[in-house]
């Protein structure tokens, strides 16, 4: 059941805490939607800054103004690694961002999208449209409400692909960081499958960095952690790559770029054959960091 709520009236400032002394806002200038889903509580807000966002209990999820920063970041590091992807398996990412990067691999027959609430593609479809572009009414998507955690354990298919495109640890997605969800997906991948995720701020959050790329490297044998920014998150953003045998750090510029263009993809706003390099070259306090 939909529980209205209104804890944030348009004018009001957003807030999200990074850390106990640390965080930022966004000035809200009208406010659309605001309820409890049943799982979590959701909030749709237009802003000057970012366009059209929402929020899900109280933490920024995406925007139309710069979900490129984060989705194309979090596909296509691990698309491109993947010589030719045909499968792949969205757990969470109900706002349909990723599969709309996804699609833009033309070898991509199939997507699986697995969102456990129903009220977050219901708002991305009413309010999100530049950031799925349709996506998720596509004859080649299969959108399942349903647990993440319990559907990779219990599916049987294959898959060349998986995004975790997650809310962070807490609430539903609890299972979603542990070990035993990790093997589930490298079970579900085999040896050529890549699953790529996001982490955390490097700055506001170490400490959940370090045990994730952990827990990841207990499953995996190639974690390959890389940088970007996603204004939306506060600055930089941690993600991964993690593999049995591919690596991105085998990629030039060049061969990233002839990838592209064999693919035919150019409505790139963020990635290209340098960003990539770019994202794998880690500052020392964050080669540190994820020794």
């Amino acid at each position: 059941m939909v529980e209205p709520a209104s804890p944030h009236p348009a004018g009001d400032a957003l807030t999200e805490a990074l850390t106990p002394d640390w965080g930022f806002f966004i000035r809200s200038s009208k406010r659309h939607e605001a309820f409890h889903s049943g799982l979590q509580e959701v909030e749709v807000h237009d802003s000057k800054a970012f366009g059209t966002l929402f929020r899900l209990d109280g933490h920024f999820m995406t925007s139309e103004k710069d979900e490129f920063f984060y989705h194309e970041n979090l596909v296509h590091m691990a698309a491109i690694t993947h010589n030719q992807p045909r499968r792949a398996l969205v757990v969470g990412g109900g706002d349909g961002g990723s599969a709309e990067e996804l699609f833009k691999h033309p070898s991509i027959e199939r997507i699986t999208l697995v969102e456990i609430d129903l009220a977050v593609v219901d708002i991305s479809r009413r309010y999100l449209h530049s950031v799925h572009r349709g996506s998720l009414d596509d004859p080649r998507l299969t959108l399942k409400i349903e647990d993440g955690f319990a559907y990779v354990k219990a599916s049987p298919e294959p898959f060349d692909l998986i995004v975790l495109d997650l809310t962070d640890p807490g609430g539903p997605s609890t299972l979603l960081y542990t070990p035993e969800f990790y093997r589930a997906c490298a079970a579900r991948l085999g040896e050529d499958g890549i699953m790529t995720l996001h982490i955390a701020s490097p700055l506001a959050n170490p400490a959940q960095i370090h045990e994730t790329l952990q827990r990841l490297r207990e499953v995996f044998r190639n974690v390959v952690p890389y940088l970007t920014s996603v204004p939306l998150y506060g600055g930089l953003w941690l993600m991964a790559c993690c593999s049995q045998r591919a690596d991105p750090r085998q990629l030039t510029a060049d061969s990233v770029e002839a990838r592209l263009q064999e693919r035919c993809i150019r409505d790139l706003q963020y990635y290209n054959g340098a960003m990539h390099g770019a994202a794998l070259a880690l500052p020392n306090f964050v080669r540190a960091l994820v020794a």
